[in-house]
């Protein structure tokens, strides 16, 4: 008769005790199952030391943020900031468009609203929005393709607009299209920044090197769409181009010298362009309060911008309340929107702006820190120093931190094809948000083996 085997209870593993020390930190052998030797010894510190570590921990992106953190941050800044766009050109838009009307005859009689620039706005937000979430299905191969493409295609436009484009306000840099106007140099932008990643990204092992980088590449290819912009008139958008160019070589690990020799070229360049234009110079010395009190009053923009902000306070005044938007700030729906805003909306509403332009920043740093692939990184930090850059320079304009240089606000200003284009740059980031790689311990970062890089 076989016996019958004995069975032994299984015995239950034993609660592994995490012991505390008294640096607030966690041993790397008691470490909760998933955690890693980075976390497992990061101090626990309490104050505001401690929560200055923690908040950076949070920008840095550690393990504990998914990709679908960054992403969301990302659309929702956007979403916001386009849905407050569209709020001030409808409340900033509205009497202008009424005496513009008016100027030419009667406006019931040729039939134009208080809500035709808001409606021709929102009709570009609704093509941005379509184009944002189309190319934010597109992968890297496929950006790749549409580099030199993109590039071809802006050259064109910048130099068709300088056979038959439309000069507004001395520049001309403007294609009329059945009753729409286009800014060419809006999607050069996005074309320069997908160039610049994917050319850099294919020479990054010569990007110490002059000859193989500088002067065969960048300088004839993206000099010539930054000279096509300059020779409309834009300075203010050849600017933004330069700093898209810029960002792509600093992100790249070109060295410190070839930005102090090229930012000479450029500044002596700029000079330049300045001291032989009148219109450009004026606003230079009305920046320096140099000839304020001439006839012309070229300061009269920025002071009555800074009225608006200041008579704004902390609350605003309430929105569509605005006394400066009649008439009596000069493209207070485009370039001084932001004034309009501070005065509806106070302190607190340009704080509010101000605070998601950072949400945005800090998401893709978040999401550019998880790739290791160059043409990511450069991609990236080129579109979001085209971004933050361009609201820097807007709000500093307005404020008259720097001088009028006729950059609009991004998302929030005025103009269809900057919107349209802007959405489509949002695209490209929430296309990486979507795909980003799980965090890896900063001890494995260098290790090519052990980090993904798509």
């Amino acid at each position: 008769m076989a016996s019958t085997p004995t069975r032994h209870p299984r015995r239950k593993p034993a609660m592994r005790q995490y012991s505390s020390r008294t640096d607030g930190t966690v041993p790397a052998d008691s470490a909760p199952q998933g955690a890693t030797a980075a976390t497992a010894v990061r101090p626990q510190r309490k104050g505001f030391l401690g929560l200055f570590v923690r908040v950076w921990h949070f920008l840095e992106g550690s393990e504990r943020h998914s990709s679908g953190s960054s992403y969301y941050m990302i659309l929702g800044a956007t979403l916001a900031l386009t849905a407050i766009g569209l709020m001030m050109v409808l409340s900033a838009s509205s009497v202008e468009s009424i005496a513009a009307a008016a100027a030419e005859g009667d406006a019931v009689e040729s039939g134009v609203t208080a809500f035709d620039l808001f409606l021709k706005q929102g009709m570009w937000a609704v093509g941005g929005l379509l184009l944002m979430f189309i190319l934010s299905r597109f992968g890297p191969r496929v950006f790749k393709s549409l580099a030199w493409l993109g590039l071809g295609i802006a050259v064109v436009l910048l130099v068709l607009v300088l056979i038959i484009g439309k000069e507004i306000n001395g520049n001309q840099n403007w294609i009329e299209i059945g009753g729409f106007t286009m800014q060419p140099s809006e999607p050069a932008k996005l074309a320069l920044a997908l160039w610049s990643a994917t050319v850099l990204e294919r020479k990054r092992g010569l990007i110490r090197n002059w000859k193989h980088v500088l002067v065969p590449v960048l300088f004839p290819f993206g000099g010539l769409v930054i000279g096509l912009v300059v020779i409309g008139g834009d300075l203010g958008t050849a600017i933004i181009l330069t700093m898209v160019l810029t960002a792509a070589l600093f992100f790249a690990g070109a060295p410190i010298k070839m930005f102090l020799v090229t930012g000479a070229f450029l500044t002596a360049a700029a000079f330049s362009a300045i001291l032989l234009n009148s219109t450009r110079s004026t606003r230079i010395q009305a920046w320096l309060r140099l000839n304020c009190d001439s006839a012309s009053d070229p300061c009269f923009q920025t002071n009555q911008g800074l009225f608006a902000l200041a008579s704004g306070g902390w609350w605003g005044v309430g929105i569509g309340q605005s006394r400066q938007k009649w008439n009596w700030i000069p493209e207070a729906h485009n370039d001084f929107i932001f004034a309009i805003i501070g005065e509806e909306f106070g302190l607190i509403g340009t704080l509010v702006v101000i605070t998601l332009f950072g949400i945005l920043a800090v998401a893709t740093l978040r999401v550019a820190r998880r790739y290791t692939d160059p043409f990511v990184r450069i991609l990236l930090g080129s579109i979001l120093v085209w971004l933050i850059g361009q609201a820097f320079v807007n709000i500093g304009m307005v404020t008259g931190i720097l001088p009028v240089i006729g950059v609009p606000l991004p998302f929030i200003s005025y103009g269809g094809s900057a919107l349209t284009f802007t959405l489509a740059a949002v695209g490209v980031l929430l296309a990486f948000a979507r795909r980003m790689p799980p965090a890896v311990p900063d001890a494995l970062r260098n290790d090519p083996e052990a980090v993904p890089t798509k």
